[in-house]
């Protein structure tokens, strides 16, 4: 009986331990998440204030009772917002597709072909990481600029289109897949570019669709190389023309129809993200882990 009631209080001692601890972990993750919750939640509460209504709080207030949308009007009247996301889509497109069938081409050279100086070539695409994003951006800079490329589409794109860290992503990615289906395939008289498109590309699917998004979301966060490569309003992407938004739009004073503008510029991206969140989580595990 002492045995029995021994161990029934450790059990109950323990159990209170795991509650316990889970309550903490909980509690941390709640506290967590208002953190990273709340500037959001800031920004679309200050677009829904009046500009009268903002500039009376001495005091911000943490809800309003008269929300309104006439900052979301002006985000559109005050200045070309409009043509601005359309530039953007554009450019998102455009960067993200030829940039996906580049890296996918180069991860299956690297990881299925052979050819003399395979793995030197690639650490030396490796070693392209470590050069640090300033002096690329000077390069290209140049190099654009003397093929008269500047405020054009082919500009902002072309310098885009190659990631190695999405190569070597979908390198490691690629052989995971066993050499017992490729070299299947080349019995049968299989070429390489149908075996990567009927093979590799359908079993590798979530890391494509990883790389994908994270590159709209890179397109969509571009901000130094379309400033410093555009200086026509007619090629300005929602980035840059968040601070024409504010210089020539709005006007410094106006922060509830800046944070309008601001809400409909993150709208795309946050939906994009919620949507395909487990994809990306998945894609970016399944290319880290070999075997």
């Amino acid at each position: 009986m002492d045995n029995t009631a021994d161990y029934r209080t450790l059990e109950k001692r323990a159990q209170r331990k795991d509650a316990f601890i889970k309550a903490g972990t909980y509690g941390i993750l709640l506290v967590w998440a208002v953190m990273v919750l709340f500037p959001f939640y800031w920004m679309v509460l200050t677009s829904l204030k009046s500009y009268g209504t903002y500039n009376s709080e001495y005091v911000p207030a943490l809800f309003t009772l008269s929300p309104t949308l006439e900052n979301y009007r002006d985000a559109f009247t005050a200045v070309p917002l409009g043509r601005y996301l359309l530039n953007t889509a554009v450019f998102t497109v455009c960067t993200t597709a030829t940039m996906v069938v580049v890296v996918t081409l180069a991860a299956f050279a690297f990881a299925r072909l052979e050819f003399r100086g395979r793995d030197g070539v690639f650490v030396g695409f490796l070693s392209l990481m470590m050069i640090p994003n300033e002096l690329v951006v000077v390069t290209n800079f140049v190099t654009v600029t003397e093929l008269n490329m500047r405020n054009t589409f082919q500009g902002l794109i072309l310098p885009s289109v190659m990631s190695v860290f999405y190569i070597y992503l979908l390198k490691e990615n690629f052989e995971q897949i066993p050499d017992s289906l490729y070299k299947a395939a080349k019995v049968d008289g299989t070429s390489d570019l149908k075996y990567l498109i009927k093979v590799m590309i359908p079993i590798s699917k979530p890391t494509l669709v990883t790389i994908t998004i994270l590159k709209i979301i890179e397109c969509w966060n571009s901000y130094v190389w379309p400033r410093l490569i555009t200086d026509d309003q007619a090629y300005y992407l929602v980035s840059n023309g968040i601070q024409e938004i504010r210089e020539n739009g709005f006007g410094r004073e106006n922060i509830p129809a800046m944070m309008a503008a601001v809400v409909v510029i993150s709208a795309p991206l946050i939906v994009l993200f919620l949507a395909f969140r487990r994809k990306i989580m998945d894609g970016v595990s399944r290319g880290g882990i070999k075997g």
